[in-house]
C-alpha cells in the first residue's frame, strides 16, 4: 500500500471528499423519505403513490447512499494512480449522479415506467463499468502478497454486485407477461436484495475491516480469514433459497437453505475467531465514536445471520412471509444496522467525515429513531404472532419514532461543511 499512497494526487483527495459527502447527502434523503412515508400511513395525500416514493426511497438508500459510499471507500484505500484511471472513475461517478438524482425525480412520479428504468438501467450498466474498472485496476497497481485477503473480499462483493443485476433484467418479461406482484416477480426483487445486502454490501464491508488490518500491520490467522471467506461465498450463492421459501417450494429447496446455513454460520464461526484474534490490538487505534459503531455493526451482523438461520424453517419463513413487520425490520437491520453502522463508521474513522463539536449528539438522535423503530416493528410483529392486541396507534408511533434520523442525519451532514484535507486525515496518513 506505500506504493499506492506515494502515487496519490490533491485532485484524488478532493474527489474523495466531495464523494463521501454525497453519499452522506443520499443518506439524508433517504432518512427523509421514509419520515415522508411513515406520515402516508398516517395520513394519506391525495395524488401521492405510496409504492411510488417506495420505489424512490429504496433505489435512493442502495444506489445512492450505499453504492456511492462504498465508491468513495474504495477508490480511498486503492486509489486511482494514473491520469486515465482517475478520469474514468471521475466520469463514472457524475454518470451516478445523474442516474441517482434521474430515479429520485421520477419513481416518485410514474413508478417503474419509462424513464424511471431509464436511470436504473443505467446505474446497472455503469456498475458494471466500475466493477470491471475497479478490479483491473487493483490488480496492477496493488501489492497482492499485502492485501491479499481484502482483495478477495472486494472481489467477491464486485462479483455479487453484478449477479445482483439478473434481478432487475428478469423484471422486464416478468412484467411484460402481466404477472406484476406474483411470485416470479417477488422473487426477482428477492434475488436483487440478496446478492445486493448478503453479497456485495456484505463483502464489501468485510473487505474495508481486512484492508484496515493489513493496512496496519496487525497480525490476523489468515487461514480463519480466507476460510471465512470462502464460507460466506459458498454459501451466498445458495442462501438465496432462504428469500423463496415463502413461496412454499420444492423439499429439495429447503435442503439447499439449511446448507446455505451450515456454510454461513461455519463462516462467522472463523470471522469471529479472526476478530477476538485482533480486537484488542485493533479497539486503541479506532475513535472512541467509531469503536461504538463498528461493535453495534458487527452485532448486527450476526444477529442477520442468526435470523437468516431462522429463516431455513418453514414455520419461521411462512411467518416471516405473512407478518410484514419482520420484513421490513430485517431488511432495515441488515441496511442500517450492519452495512450503514459499519461503512459510517469507517469514512469517520478515515477521517471522510467529522463529527466536530455535537456530531455525537447527531449520532445518538440517529441511533435513536433507529433502534425506536426497530423494536416497534419486531415488537408490532411478535404481539400479532402471538395473538396479542397490536400496539395502538402504531403507525403514529412509527412516524414519531422516525423523526429524530433525518434529524440526527441533517444536523451531521451540515456539519461536514468547512472539512478541508488537513482535516480529513490525509495528511501524514
Amino acid at each position: 500500500m506505500v506504493e499506492v499512497k506515494a502515487q496519490r494526487q490533491p485532485i484524488t483527495e478532493q474527489d474523495t471528499l466531495v464523494r463521501a459527502r454525497l453519499a452522506l447527502g443520499y443518506f439524508v434523503l433517504v432518512a427523509v423519505l421514509g419520515l415522508f412515508l411513515r406520515w402516508l400511513m398516517v395520513s394519506p395525500v391525495v395524488g401521492v403513490n405510496y409504492k411510488n416514493f417506495l420505489h424512490a426511497h429504496s433505489h435512493v438508500a442502495l444506489l445512492g447512499w450505499l453504492y456511492c459510499a462504498f465508491f468513495a471507500a474504495l477508490l480511498y484505500i486503492f486509489p486511482a494512480t494514473t491520469s486515465a484511471d482517475r478520469t474514468s472513475f471521475r466520469r463514472q461517478f457524475f454518470l451516478t449522479q445523474v442516474s441517482v438524482l434521474g430515479m429520485l425525480f421520477t419513481f416518485p412520479v410514474q413508478g417503474y415506467a419509462l424513464f424511471s428504468i431509464i436511470f436504473s438501467t443505467g446505474h446497472i450498466l455503469l456498475s458494471y463499468w466500475f466493477a470491471r474498472s475497479y478490479w483491473r485496476h487493483v490488480r496492477q497497481h496493488v501489492a497482492q502478497e499485502v492485501y491479499g485477503v481484502s482483495l478477495k473480499y472486494i472481489g467477491a462483493g464486485l462479483l455479487f454486485m453484478v449477479v445482483s443485476s439478473i434481478g432487475p433484467w428478469a423484471m422486464g418479461p416478468i412484467m411484460a407477461k402481466g404477472t406484476i406482484g406474483g411470485e416470479l416477480y417477488y422473487s426477482a426483487i428477492y434475488f436483487y436484495l440478496h446478492f445486493q445486502y448478503n453479497g456485495w454490501f456484505t463483502f464489501a464491508a468485510l473487505g474495508l475491516l481486512f484492508w484496515f488490518l493489513e493496512r496496519h500491520h496487525i497480525m490476523f490467522n489468515h487461514r480463519w480469514a480466507l476460510r471465512a471467506f470462502w464460507l460466506l461465498a459458498l454459501a451466498c450463492l445458495p442462501a438465496y433459497a432462504l428469500s423463496v421459501l415463502w413461496t412454499k417450494p420444492a423439499d429439495w429447496v429447503y435442503a439447499i437453505g439449511y446448507v446455505s446455513v451450515v456454510l454461513q454460520l461455519a463462516g462467522l464461526l472463523y470471522l469471529t475467531k479472526v476478530l477476538r484474534q485482533v480486537w484488542a490490538e485493533v479497539l486503541p487505534l479506532l475513535k472512541p465514536w467509531v469503536r461504538a459503531l463498528a461493535g453495534m455493526a458487527l452485532f448486527f451482523l450476526v444477529l442477520k445471520l442468526a435470523l437468516q438461520t431462522a429463516s431455513a424453517f418453514p414455520y419461521m419463513a411462512d411467518l416471516a412471509y405473512k407478518l410484514r413487520y419482520f420484513i421490513i425490520g430485517y431488511l432495515h437491520l441488515s441496511l442500517l444496522g450492519f452495512v450503514s453502522l459499519f461503512v459510517l463508521g469507517f469514512l469517520l474513522q478515515q477521517g471522510l467525515y467529522r463529527l466536530g463539536r455535537y456530531g455525537g449528539i447527531w449520532l445518538v438522535l440517529f441511533l435513536t429513531g433507529f433502534f425506536a423503530t426497530e423494536l416497534l416493528m419486531f415488537g408490532q410483529g411478535t404481539l400479532l404472532w402471538l395473538g396479542l392486541s397490536a400496539l395502538p396507534s402504531f403507525n403514529w408511533l412509527m412516524f414519531w419514532a422516525s423523526v429524530p434520523m433525518p434529524l440526527g442525519l441533517g444536523l451531521l451532514f451540515l456539519g461536514q461543511r468547512g472539512l478541508n484535507l488537513s482535516e480529513s486525515g490525509f495528511a501524514g496518513f
